[in-house]
């Protein structure tokens, strides 16, 4: 995924960058960069990896270093950034959020005049970032060059730049798949990913953009440069997954959402009677906990925690190369609670489950503990396509899903003409895909969330919420 910052102020803006950056470091584990601009020392950038190290850490000799009134910054999942870009609309730092499915067919329409180049990656890959610059660069005017590189590019698109007057521009993505949000406090303004992300920092909700809207900042104010769109489809797995739990995207909390959608599920659950008996409610952590409190809440069953997440030494940034020292990497995580598990029956909530790689590890960890029986939900509905617009759930085949590979498995080509079936539990298909998968993992029951419970529970408009990793409709 990725998150980014930015900061127009009165006063020196250094600090605010770093920690409102740091606030972002959910989101990505690749890299991070800031760029400060200054009156007299003009653009400070710098860029680290923090794959095996803290953004906090690789950035805090910055903070004694760059100096300035205006910056933006990054944390990124993909490519480095931000970039110091020189062009005909001027000298500007650009950073991205989003993802180019069409990029390929993008270069080669650059290629065909020979009269283009792009600095390749080590991998051989152009970075994104610069491409979105050369898009921007082929109009005349900054605001016809982000709108021209939003339409052109195929997936998602969510821009910001600082330009050498210190003035940040920022667009969010045509159809608002991911927030931009906007504080101000009284020495300035700062634009976010995570709207928590600036309330320690002094700052107070100020605007939310809407799709496709373009706003031109600096210390004295914000104005709007490109009107909002209309159409808006949100991804919902802000919410389900992605969003900090202290985090509110178009005025709805995602901890309140994880709680109230649990609730929704136990609620749907006692109607159909299908609620197990149960010793304990417990969430696979960490974001599957709060959808597990409400289904827990909801249920009448005592919440527990049976096992916990050993984070102090084996930090989610860490990840090895080696697919062995990784697979027991997620095993050390796994620090078992005995007294909650043997001869208990569990029913564990996990906020989605894409692919299964570590459910089979995690039944056989809490069987090998002592639990008498293992039930499994999904806080969401099961993902059957791969994410074309954002870079969650992005596979390289769909038959990589958990979801797909049951259906293939029972029906072969057969299935994929029935998927709106299988997504169903109510339908034959449907309670066939999970009796199957309660059959690989031994699970004693499987459910997964419906699609109007994750609507209701998010609460807003359901056309403008993206859907396509359940549905598979634009």
């Amino acid at each position: 995924m990725g998150g980014f910052f930015g900061v127009v102020s009165n006063k020196d803006c250094v600090v605010d960058l770093f920690f409102g950056l740091d606030y972002h470091s959910h989101l990505g584990t690749r890299c991070g960069g800031m760029v400060i601009y200054d009156d007299i020392q003009g653009f400070q950038r710098q860029i680290h990896s923090i794959d095996k190290t803290p953004f906090r850490t690789k950035f805090e000799k910055e903070l004694n270093v760059f100096q300035g009134r205006s910056g933006i910054g990054c944390i990124s999942d993909t490519d480095p950034q931000p970039l110091l870009v020189r062009s005909h609309l001027g000298l500007y730092a650009i950073t991205i959020v989003g993802i180019i499915t069409n990029i390929d067919d993008l270069l080669k329409k650059y290629f065909t005049d020979r009269s283009h180049q792009f600095m390749a990656m080590s991998s051989g890959k152009v970075n994104s970032t610069e491409l979105v610059a050369a898009l921007i660069n082929e109009k005349d005017d900054i605001v016809s060059g982000i709108l021209h590189a939003q339409e052109v590019i195929e997936g998602s698109m969510t821009i910001m730049l600082l330009t050498e007057k210190g003035e940040i521009i920022v667009a969010r993505d045509k159809v608002g798949r991911l927030p931009v949000i906007l504080g101000k406090n009284d020495d300035g303004y700062c634009v976010s990913f995570e709207n928590f992300a600036f309330q320690k920092l002094g700052y107070e909700m100020f605007y939310e953009l809407g799709p496709r809207e373009i706003v031109s900042m600096n210390s004295d104010g914000i104005h709007t440069i490109s009107p909002a769109g209309e159409n808006m489809k949100i991804c919902a797995f802000l919410w389900t997954y992605y969003g900090y739990p202290t985090s509110c995207y178009e005025g709805k909390n995602v901890e309140v959402m994880r709680c109230k959608n649990g609730k929704i599920m136990a609620r749907d659950e006692k109607k159909r009677g299908t609620l197990p008996d149960l010793d304990y409610v417990a969430g696979v952590p960490d974001s599957g906990i709060p959808h597990a409190i409400g289904y827990a809440n909801e249920s009448g069953v005592e919440f527990a925690r049976p096992f916990i997440k050993y984070t102090p030494t084996w930090s989610r940034s860490f990840m090895p190369t080696n697919q062995n020292i990784r697979n027991q990497v997620a095993k050390m995580k796994q620090i078992p609670v005995p007294e909650l598990i043997k001869d208990k029956k569990l029913l564990f909530v996990d906020d989605s489950i894409v692919r299964g790689t570590q459910l089979r590890e995690t039944v056989d960890f809490l069987y090998r503990s002592g639990a008498k029986e293992v039930h499994m939900r999904s806080a969401c509905p099961p993902i059957m396509y791969g994410c074309k617009y954002l870079n969650f759930s992005t596979s390289r085949s769909e038959d990589e899903l958990l979801a797909r590979r049951v259906i293939h498995d029972l029906e072969g080509n057969e299935g994929e003409k029935h998927i709106d079936e299988y997504a169903d539990a109510s339908t034959k298909r449907g309670k066939c895909m999970l009796k199957r998968i309660c059959e690989m993992f031994k699970f004693d029951s499987m459910g997964y969330q419906s699609l109007e419970g994750t609507l209701e529970a998010i609460g807003i408009d359901k056309d403008k919420i993206c859907t396509y990793c359940w549905t598979g409709k634009e």
